[in-house]
C-alpha cells in the first residue's frame, strides 16, 4: 500500500493546480478530460475493491502466479477501459474529484487493514491483459495503474497548453 500512496500523491501533485475548466476540456473528441481519467481511476479502485470483496466470500481458489503488472505502466499498449470504468462527461470540480478518489482510496484502506493476506494469495480473478491475478497481486495493480494514467494526464496537459 505504500507504493500505491506515493502514487496518488503524485497524482493529486500532477493535477493540483488545474483549473475546474481545464479539467472538464477534451484535447479532441476522441480524448479523455482529465476529469474522466480522475474518475476512471476513482470507479476502477472501486470495481477492484468490490471485486475483491466478492471474491473473498465467494471466490475459489486460484493460486495464480505472479504477472508481471508493472508492464501497466506501458502507454504503448492500448487498452480500452471495461464498461463499467468508462468516465461519464458530467462537469466535476477538483475538489469533488478528490473527495472521489478519497472514498475508493478508504474502501481500499479498510479492505486491506481486515483481510487476511493468505487469503488474498489464494483467491483472485482474471485480469483482460494479465489473466488470472491473485486479490493481492490486485492491490499494487491499482498503483500501477494510476501511475500509467499519470502519463497521460501529462499529456493531456500538454494538448491543452498546445
Amino acid at each position: 500500500m505504500q507504493r500505491n500512496e506515493k502514487v496518488r500523491e503524485a497524482l493529486l501533485v500532477e493535477v493540483n493546480e488545474i483549473s475546474d475548466n481545464d479539467l472538464n476540456k477534451k484535447p479532441d473528441e476522441k480524448s479523455w478530460s482529465i476529469k474522466q481519467v480522475l474518475e476512471h481511476l476513482f470507479l476502477m479502485e472501486g470495481a477492484i475493491v468490490k471485486t475483491i470483496q466478492d471474491q473473498l466470500k465467494n471466490g475459489e481458489d486460484v493460486n495464480a502466479d505472479p504477472k508481471p503488472i508493472e508492464l501497466t505502466v506501458d502507454r504503448s499498449q492500448k487498452v480500452n477501459a471495461p464498461d463499467y470504468t468508462v468516465p461519464s462527461d458530467e462537469f466535476f470540480t477538483l475538489d469533488e474529484m478528490k473527495l472521489k478518489l478519497e472514498a475508493s482510496r478508504q474502501g481500499l484502506l479498510r479492505l486491506v487493514a481486515n483481510t487476511d493476506e493468505n487469503e488474498l494469495e489464494r483467491k483472485g480473478f482474471p485480469h483482460p491483459v494479465f489473466g488470472q491475478m491473485s486479490l493481492s497481486q490486485w492491490i499494487p495493480f491499482i498503483g500501477w495503474h494510476e501511475k500509467r494514467h499519470i502519463l497521460q494526464i501529462q499529456e493531456i496537459k500538454e494538448q491543452l497548453e498546445e
